[in-house]
């Protein structure tokens, strides 16, 4: 029996999008918030398949998977791939889903989109992890992401697959072995309709990187700092090029209750099964009330 179920809900402009949904405990507190799980750009629900699984007999775990991703609808107006739009949608599922409280954990543009919640009703807001991300984006990762965002690669195998991924991303994982490159090859990818395994996003989503200036973004410590006075956890990989140590640190004088965590021998992004990952989300969640 699968640990979750697959539901869906629409966006504003009409599109189905698809969520794993982790019922929890029968006997769960009805005020108990629910944890929400909030993906990387490229990424999906089975990215926290490992996290929901180790956390649903506690709590209501629910993984959308944003527009273009995954069983999400892909949308029909690339420019919609933005962080705006992806919280406008996940809005909609608290929504239709009946959620007034949760812990967000966000990954990357999970951590954005967390800020940008924040900032609209941090009231609902419960607790939250942001996994290597904050308000400032180090200009080196974020070129790295644009020349690998949008590559219609394919492949004849789940092992050709993986040792792509290791050329691509070796530097951040250097002590993966070929059973965890493989197991991220089916995190992030699929077996397309020609029988070649391709990536699990529409390949859209780079365009609105393309637009001048779409580098610029907005103010997010605003956001950032709306998530004080709750249960905060600042993951960072120590190999990170999106997240450097000196916003870390800015952001831990900023909000000084927030816990801080090096994640070690990772870059971008820890996948939240490290063990000290894993310790810092149970520490975390002991506080949320």
């Amino acid at each position: 029996m699968s640990a979750y179920s697959d539901q869906f809900w629409q966006s504003p402009d009409g599109l189905r999008l698809h969520y794993r949904d982790y019922a929890g405990p029968q006997d769960q507190p009805k005020d108990r918030p629910v944890i929400l799980c909030l993906p990387g750009l490229t990424r999906n629900a089975r990215d926290f398949a490992g996290l929901a699984e180790r956390l649903s007999p506690q709590w209501r775990v629910l993984c959308p998977e944003m527009r273009g991703r995954g069983d999400s609808d892909y949308a029909k107006n690339s420019q919609t791939y933005n962080p705006m739009q992806y919280v406008a949608d996940v809005n909609a599922l608290l929504e239709q889903a009946g959620v007034d409280r949760f812990v967000a954990i966000g990954t990357s543009l999970g951590g954005l989109m967390t800020m940008v919640l924040a900032m609209i009703d941090a009231k609902r807001i419960a607790g939250a992890v942001l996994n290597d991300i904050g308000p400032v984006i180090e200009a080196s990762g974020l070129a790295r992401i644009r020349d690998y965002v949008g590559q219609a690669r394919s492949y004849p195998t789940w092992m050709h697959a993986a040792r792509d991924l290791e050329e691509e991303h070796g530097a951040a994982f250097p002590d993966y072995d070929a059973h965890q490159w493989l197991a991220m090859a089916k995190r992030v990818m699929t077996l397309g309709q020609n029988g070649r395994i391709v990536y699990d996003y529409d390949m859209k989503l780079a365009e609105p990187f393309e637009k001048p200036g779409a580098e610029a973004g907005v103010d997010l410590w605003p956001g950032y700092l709306a998530l004080t006075g709750r249960p905060l956890l600042l993951l960072r990989g120590e190999l990170s090029d999106i997240l450097s140590t000196a916003t870390l640190e800015e952001m831990a004088r900023r909000i000084p209750d927030a816990v801080a965590v090096n994640v070690s021998r990772v870059g971008h992004a820890p996948t939240l099964d490290e063990p000290e990952a894993v310790a810092a989300i149970e520490r975390l969640l002991e506080r949320v009330v």
